[in-house]
């Protein structure tokens, strides 16, 4: 393969006319350019240069090689700056996954900021694979992803950033004997049916563990992975559930969300983020925004009692 160093040398020896005033320019000695054109010529297998008086001129050859010099001098320039640009958050992509509640309180309003700062940045966004929604992450298919963080999962080339913990509530139909309660003991849900909302994971993980603290486990007689339509199956008086705050943002108008205690079971929402991607300047601008996000998002805030 051809010298691509040596090959801008020999440019700057056709462009300027001489050896002498190729390695001014280029700050070598002229005896060090003529060895780069003399071991130019041994890989090229043909003469580059001949002498014309006190300067040199190029043969068919060296013609022929500086012009395409000149093409990969322009190339190099060109990712030079590509590569500025990436490096400033100017240009790149992003690809970024996430759950759906997630999406509208969290994702959106940091997308929206991203855009604004980083307009150059093309972001691919996808749900997350909700068997495993680190996978995608710590395969590096994905440079972030907004989660809900499994017992004891880290590692894996990714780190986790801490974006807001997420309270379950009791949500009971219309007129059931406890919704006039300002604030529930989970134990109090013992000998009820059971709506879930959940699939099996990270995000039922805490109601199960919740309800074992309490001193029982919970009567599921009806599933939905849903949160309107479970909210819909619990107005209609086929059960209670606890679902999160985040998924109560729209409420249906037969249930009554309560607080509960003793425990109050809560999912911790985090963005995996893989550690590489932390050079990139979109990227911390995307986790600074999810933050910013997920304050204004507090379900501290959201829906209470009705």
């Amino acid at each position: 393969m051809l010298d691509v160093r040596r090959l801008q040398v020999l440019r700057a020896v056709v462009t300027s006319g001489t050896v002498t005033a190729a390695a001014a320019h280029l700050g070598y000695t002229p005896s060090a350019v003529s060895q780069q054109v003399a071991a130019l010529e041994k890989q090229a297998g043909t003469a580059l240069l001949e002498r014309v008086g006190r300067g040199v001129r190029p043969t068919a050859a060296g013609l022929l090689l500086t012009e395409h010099a000149a093409l990969i001098g322009s190339a190099v320039a060109q990712a030079e700056t590509a590569l500025a640009d990436l490096r400033a958050g100017r240009t790149g992509r992003l690809a970024v996954r996430y759950f759906a509640t997630a999406g509208s309180t969290l994702v959106a309003p940091a997308l929206a900021r991203l855009r604004a700062e980083h307009p150059g940045v093309r972001v691919d966004l996808q749900l997350t694979d909700p068997e495993d929604p680190f996978q995608e992450v710590a395969q590096g298919r994905a440079d972030l992803a907004v989660v809900v963080q499994a017992r004891d999962r880290a590692g894996d080339g990714f780190r986790l950033v801490h974006l807001l913990d997420d309270p379950y509530a009791a949500v009971l139909p219309l007129g059931h004997p406890l919704a006039d309660e300002e604030i529930i003991d989970l134990s109090a849900l013992s000998g009820e049916q059971w709506v879930g909302s959940e699939p099996p994971g990270p995000c039922l993980e805490p109601v199960i563990d919740s309800c074992a603290a309490a001193g029982f486990s919970p009567d599921f007689v009806i599933q939905s992975e849903d949160y309107a339509t479970a909210q819909g199956f619990v107005a209609a008086g086929l059960g209670v559930g606890l679902m999160p705050r985040l998924g109560l943002r729209s409420r249906h108008p037969g249930v009554v969300v309560r607080p509960v205690r003793n425990p109050e079971p809560v999912r911790v929402i985090s963005a995996a983020a893989r550690e590489i991607a932390f050079e990139q300047p979109a990227l911390r601008g995307l986790l600074d925004a999810l933050r910013d996000a997920a304050t204004t998002a507090d379900p501290s805030d959201g829906p209470g009692s009705d």
